[in-house]
């Protein structure tokens, strides 16, 4: 299976400090000597509560380089003042999410009916357990410095199965589907560069922020906090102020919410009642080991991806998988200039890096700008956006003099080898397999166009034409830009255009369908007109056309 509908799951224990490899051997004795080790600290037994909610702990978060053995060490003999390491015991991450459950998992009509649709899916469970793999760890951590329930380290699977990819049609992306507008709010950078939105690390600590405030303006109601999490604050409010005139209870069960909204939370409760206790619903869960997946290294300038993947001896699915943020063949100009690679790949990637100067990390054209060249054209030229160029070469406007340079970053290899950049994302989805008697057409913006209209030309759902070249079903449609759309029928090789026809003296609907070899009632569709009425010489008609390539 190919990324990103899953990791592959990267072997967790490959030259792994001797220190874990020694503990993930020796299981028949691991409860042994917790209870000798954790004893001696004071550490209470770890229980199966039946109101996990009430067994809430926290933790700091670890250095990355800390072992599990360097973990229950220091926290052994040098506790932090106000954590409870109690959940240091879990030598599993699952048991670990559990031990920190907060929320009230009482079940109900709704929880239960998304209870068995997950029972229904495991393969789903497995997918999103198998993506998430990479970042549960870190999520978890971030909200055992927070104090928040461990439950949230469940939400991505509601809401992406844990994707960082993943983009809907309301135009949220990335494994916590943040729309661009609460992203920017939440200080993430969007750009043809880099989408913050999609960053495993800067998401997380964006979505968790966003909902710690959400949760303080609910009076610490988090039940409340992820209903306005999925469909605003003002939508939770304002249901709030209805029931109270109404004299109606104002908790979460009760409100009048979006449909969606509705079924969100009791989505994430039903998913962790099913993570609380796997085997009363059958369910075999694939093993987390509770140590840190990747670690953060600082590259302090731009790089080539390909070079870093060969820095650090991974192949560029699993650099992107860590990396999902950036959009291109390199990381940002101006930031992030930091990677995430395997934990155990760290000192590799480091040593790599070291030895190459920050003016070899990406290679770079010179180029002379010639008579009639535009900076547009310039950067189309090279694959970059103009915003990128002006940045590089720090010009202020778009004018540019002929006889002068400017410097372009090029990728050191083919845009195929960049299997995650946008570009190479676009391209599958716009060749993906759409089922048997279809065939591609490629459709050139003109002005006008939207998906609406052309879902209703080419007879395909608008939301189809959005999926299948990356968009949401709101976008707009720039000028000039070339859209896949697959059609019924066995024609290959299709490039539609929009036409303005003026009718001429002695056209007639059949006359023209005939001419430009389309159909009379798309004639009548396109333009709105009804077939029973004249034709006028001088009428302008709209028509699209199969120009075959």
């Amino acid at each position: 299976m190919e990324l990103p509908h899953a990791w592959h799951l990267l072997p967790h224990y490959q030259n792994k400090p001797i220190a874990l490899v020694f503990i993930s051997h020796i299981k028949l004795l691991i409860p042994a000597l917790l209870v000798m080790i954790l004893g001696a600290c004071g550490f209470t037994q770890l229980k199966t509560a039946s109101h996990p909610h009430e067994n809430t702990v926290t933790q700091e978060e670890s250095e990355p380089e800390q072992t599990l053995a360097a973990q229950l060490y220091e926290n052994c003999f040098s506790p932090n003042e106000g954590v409870d390491n109690t959940s240091l015991q879990a030598l599993d991450l699952w048991d670990r999410i559990r031990h920190g459950y907060a929320l009230n998992l009482d079940s109900n009509k709704r929880v239960e009916h998304h209870l068995q649709r997950f029972m229904n899916r495991p393969q789903h469970i497995e997918l999103a357990s198998t993506r998430g793999a990479l970042y549960l760890h870190y999520i978890v951590n971030e909200l055992e410095v927070r104090d928040m329930p461990l439950e949230i380290a469940l939400l991505p699977i509601v809401e992406s199965t844990f994707d960082p990819f993943a983009y809907s049609p309301s135009r949220a992306s990335g494994m916590w589907q943040i729309i661009p507008g609460t992203g920017k709010m939440l200080g993430l950078k969007q750009g043809w560069w880099y989408d913050g939105r999609r960053d495993a690390v800067a998401s997380t600590h964006a979505a968790l922020s966003y909902l710690q405030k959400l949760n303080k303006r609910f009076d610490g109601d988090w039940l409340l906090a992820l209903a306005a999490y999925n469909s605003g604050a003002g939508t939770v409010n304002k249901a709030i102020r209805k029931n109270k005139k109404r004299g109606k209870p104002t908790d979460f069960w009760n409100l009048e919410l979006p449909k969606e909204t509705k079924h969100y939370v009791p989505k994430l409760i039903a998913l962790s009642k099913l993570i609380l206790t796997p085997d009363q619903f059958g369910l075999k869960l694939i093993e987390l080991p509770n140590e840190p997946y990747f670690a953060e290294i600082d590259v302090t300038a731009q790089i080539d991806l390909s070079q870093a993947a060969l820095l650090a001896e991974i192949s560029m699915e699993s650099l992107y998988a860590l990396n999902p943020g950036f959009n291109r063949w390199a990381t940002d100009p101006d930031g992030p200039h930091r990677l995430l690679v395997p934990f155990e790949k760290a000192n590799t990637f480091k040593r790599g890096l070291a030895a190459i100067p920050q003016n070899e990390r990406v290679k770079w054209q010179r180029h002379t700008i010639v008579a009639g060249e535009t900076l547009s054209h310039i950067a189309q030229t090279y694959g970059v956006s103009v915003a990128a160029l002006k940045s590089i070469n720090h010009l202020k406007s778009n004018s540019i003099r002929q006889g002068k340079t400017l410097m372009v970053p090029i990728a050191q290899r083919g845009s195929k080898h960049y299997s995650h950049s946008a570009p190479q994302r676009l391209a599958r989805n716009q060749s993906a397999n759409v089922g048997k008697g279809k065939h591609r057409v490629t459709h050139e913006v003109k002005a006008g166009d939207s998906l609406w209209k052309l879902g209703q030309m080419y007879k395909v759902r608008s939301r189809d034409i959005a999926k299948w070249n990356g968009m949401a079903s709101r976008d707009t449609l720039p000028l000039g830009r070339k859209l896949v759309i697959w059609v019924d029928g066995a024609e290959t090789d299709s490039f539609v255009r929009k036409l303005s026809y003026s009718v001429r003296q002695g056209d007639s609907l059949s006359t023209i369908a005939s001419r430009f070899s389309v159909a009379i009632n798309d004639i009548v569709r396109w333009n709105q007109i009804s077939r029973k009425r004249y034709l006028q010489p001088g009428q302008a008609l709209v028509l699209f056309v199969d120009v075959k390539g």
